[in-house]
């Protein structure tokens, strides 16, 4: 029998894997929201209109959310780290090839097809699926840690690549992006264990004869993604969820992490100051984030959900009728700030309740589908409207109005419907 090899910190070492899944997660972020950044500058360099670059990063973002269940099952099956590393290289091999485009097709290919598959095995469902695996306890503060690195990667890349675009030209933003994807290839082959048993340990929390089952799903992945898809989508729950977290997604990447920057040159401020609002989301949301965790592990999250929806609504319809002042500028930033994906550790957390641990992810990852269904449609609509009618205040009125509208919904979602695997559950279960 192999002995496992143990890492320092004990029971502790779970906190480097977060470290090493906030990494790859932030950078992950960055990519997904560099779209915004190179919206102007690819109009400038190429003569391509809004709706094209739009729609490159609307396939993008819709890959994202459908890869998320298929990357819940594949990590299931052949392993977090070695799926997250093919990930990681593939969002570099897709970074640094779009330098060499010419044709709007390239930036299809590029920041669309290659992207999105990318990018969707490093998103909310490795957080989940790691949060399940390492920690017995305390999850909903870690998942709302990690869902935070989405703002840190706001924080961290928009403002840095809003200069690099704005006095280097495109190419080096799309070269930086490949370059720290690349660099967190070693980082993840050395520091992350597979699962805290191959390092002789158990969950953060968990008792010291804590056993679980080491096995990943059996069969064909296609088969069981779309079943699972199946069985849940006969509960009512599932599409509360659903189209609750379809308009997070239009209300949150979809719209400002797209067009935020593209809305600010349309009233004269330029791309550097319009992303420093962005940081200052990030910002705000990194605390808003991490406190949903926390306030999830406490509170009714249906509640929480009620609250984020609506405040979220409210501060978008503000938006197109505000001056924007600095001022102004910095209110919508911090209000918005504060609940740009708050909403994932409570939905995460109603799923599991409604679902069981064992299903969860994989229902969580369609789950999460929805949300970039919701932020692929925002990114395209927003884009065609602004073209159609020269202004983006319809698409804001449209995105206000269904967060106040999701606000109500989620106050109808149905807790604890059962923790049985789904096959378990009758149909009206």
């Amino acid at each position: 029998m192999t002995i496992p090899h143990r890492r320092p910190f004990g029971q502790k070492y779970a906190f480097v894997v977060i470290a090493v899944v906030f990494l790859a997660l932030l950078a992950s972020a960055g990519m997904r929201s560099t779209p915004g950044v190179l919206m102007l500058p690819l109009g400038r360099a190429f003569g391509w209109s809004r709706d094209d670059i739009s729609s490159a990063a609307a396939v993008g973002i819709l890959l994202y959310g459908l890869m998320g269940p298929f990357a819940a099952a594949l990590m299931q099956r052949f392993g977090i780290k070695r799926v997250l590393l093919i990930a990681l290289a593939v969002m570099a091999l897709a970074a640094a090839s779009s330098a060499f485009m010419t044709r709007p097709w390239h930036l299809l290919l590029t920041w669309g097809v290659l992207s999105g598959a990318g990018t969707g095995c490093v998103a909310v469902v490795l957080g989940a699926t790691v949060v399940s695996r390492w920690f017995s306890t305390h999850r909903g503060l870690m998942m709302g840690l990690l869902t935070a690195s989405t703002a840190t990667g706001t924080l961290i890349f928009l403002p840095g690549l809003a200069a690099i675009a704005e006095y280097a030209g495109w190419r080096p933003v799309v070269l930086t992006i490949a370059a720290v994807c690349a660099l967190l290839l070693p980082l993840v082959l050395w520091l992350m264990p597979e699962r805290p048993a191959d390092i002789g340990l158990t969950r953060y929390g968990a008792a010291p004869d804590e056993r679980m089952d080491a096995g990943g799903p059996t069969g064909n992945l296609f088969v069981l993604t779309l079943g699972t898809l199946h069985r849940a989508s006969k509960r009512g729950v599932f599409w509360l969820l659903f189209a609750t977290f379809f308009v997070c997604g239009f209300t949150t990447n979809g719209l400002i992490g797209t067009h935020f920057i593209a809305l600010c040159g349309d009233h004269g401020l330029p791309e550097v100051r319009a992303a420093g609002v962005l940081a200052m989301m990030g910002i705000f949301d990194l605390f808003g984030t991490t406190a949903s965790g926390w306030l999830t592990d406490r509170f009714d999250p249906r509640k929480l959900l009620f609250a984020y929806y609506g405040l979220r609504g409210l501060s978008l319809m503000y938006l197109p009728y505000s001056d924007f002042s600095l001022t102004s500028l910095a209110v919508f930033g911090v209000f918005y700030g504060l609940d740009w994906i708050a909403t994932v550790p409570p939905t995460l957390r109603l799923t599991t309740d409604a679902f069981g641990e064992r299903d969860a992810p994989v229902v969580f990852g369609w789950v999460v589908a929805g949300h970039q269904v919701g932020a692929a449609t925002a990114a395209f609509m927003a884009g065609v409207l602004r073209v159609q009618l020269g202004s983006y205040l319809t698409p804001f009125v449209i995105a206000g109005a269904a967060g106040v509208i999701a606000a109500f919904l989620a106050l109808r979602i149905q807790r604890r419907l059962g923790s049985a695997p789904l096959e378990l559950v009758g149909e009206n279960g």
